[in-house]
């Protein structure tokens, strides 16, 4: 445990970040899995959960959870899972 107040705050927020990124990435993850139900179902929202996911993908890039290349890449998947749909 830190001794130095400056290096408490640290862990404090530090565990703060964390949960959020946990609770950030969890969200993602569904999305994207309730977009691929969707495409999979061939159901008439699909065309919506994609656009969702697109949006946190997009979200999660931008605040450093994924790798753009990433984001690109699992955007791009999903895009044309549902063009082939």
């Amino acid at each position: 445990m830190p001794n130095i107040k400056s290096a408490k705050k640290r862990v404090a927020v530090s565990l703060a970040n964390n949960e959020r990124n946990k609770a950030e990435r969890s969200a993602l993850r569904t999305a994207i899995k309730k977009a691929d139900a969707a495409i999979e179902a061939k159901a008439e929202d699909a065309q919506t959960a994609v656009k969702e996911a697109v949006v946190k993908i997009d979200k999660a890039a931008g605040k450093g959870l994924l790798h753009k290349n990433n984001a690109a890449r699992k955007k791009s998947a999903l895009v044309k899972k549902l063009n082939k749909a």
